[in-house]
Formats: C-alpha cells, structure tokens, sequence
C-alpha cells in the first residue's frame, strides 16, 4: 500500500496559512502599541531624528559611515581613515555637504554638518 506524498505538502501549506493568519491578527492587535513606539523616536535609525532634540554623531556615523570606513574608522581600501585626519573642519564639513570621490553628498543634515565636523576631529 502506497502512501499519498501530497499529503505532507498539504499540512505544510495549512500550518503555514495557519501562522501567516494569527500573527497578521496579532499585529493588528498591537498596532496602537506600535504606533506609539514610532511617535516617540525608538528605533530609528542613524541618530538624526529631529523630535528626540540632540543630534547623536557618533550614532550617524555608525549608521552611515562605518560600511566603507571601517568599524574603527581607520579607512579600508580607497576609503580613507577618519581617525588623526589632515583636514580642518571647514574641509569637514564641505566634504561632508558635497561629497568628494566615493562619498555621496548630503549623508549628514545641513544644520548638524557643524557637530559631525568637530567629532571626527576628535577621533583619535
């Protein structure tokens, strides 16, 4: 006697109905709670969220530079390093709002181009 081998495949789709169903009503149960938790400024990313007030460098940076300056900042490949550089803040903050070779212009808001300039001068 043979088995029916679309047996299995069934209770697979079934059991996966089954999931995608209860937790799409669980997160329409949870909406107002999630809504919430988007007004107040959790989870966003990179720092630059203008309602939490105080710009974050360090975590923009983190978001944004990290993927081709490394995780210490000390540049890799074309890309070069952050820590002890030669540039002046001015030159800073051009970079940062034009851009210069591989880096995209406009990465850090205008009114913040000031803090992100004095904190990679920091960088030691």
């Amino acid at each position: 006697m043979q088995r029916n081998p679309i047996i299995p495949f069934i209770l697979i789709m079934a059991f996966g109905i089954g999931l995608i169903f209860f937790l799409s009503m669980d997160g329409v149960g949870n909406k107002e709670e999630m809504a919430a938790t988007e007004e107040h400024g959790e989870g966003t990313e990179g720092g630059e969220d203008a309602s939490a007030g105080e710009f974050d460098p360090e975590a923009l940076a983190q978001g944004k530079c990290i993927g081709c300056h490394g995780n210490s900042y000390e540049g890799q490949g074309a890309f070069p390093s952050l820590v002890d550089t030669e540039l002046s803040e001015d030159e800073i903050k051009d970079v940062l709002a034009n851009g210069k070779g591989a880096m995209p212009a406009g990465l850090v808001p205008e009114e913040n181009l000031d803090a992100m300039a004095a904190w990679i001068t920091s960088l030691e």
